[in-house]
């Protein structure tokens, strides 16, 4: 967690305070979505992004070998 965090901070805020809730809400939403979740490799999909592994899964690829 402390590393996501981190991440969050430097990558989502990036020095930038929400004027409200709804602003900082608008920022992690997008930034999770978009940015962080289909990027981020995931052990339990072969250290694959979540989009890779979902092109691989829709086109048939085994991602085990």
């Amino acid at each position: 967690m402390e590393s996501f965090f981190a991440t969050l901070k430097t990558e989502c805020f990036q020095n930038r305070i929400p004027k409200n809730r709804a602003e900082a809400y608008a920022m992690l939403f997008y930034y999770i979505e978009t940015l962080y979740n289909p990027k981020r490799l995931h052990s339990s999909l072969g250290s694959f992004s979540p989009l890779e592994f979902e092109e691989l899964f829709l086109n048939g690829i085994d991602h085990q070998n």
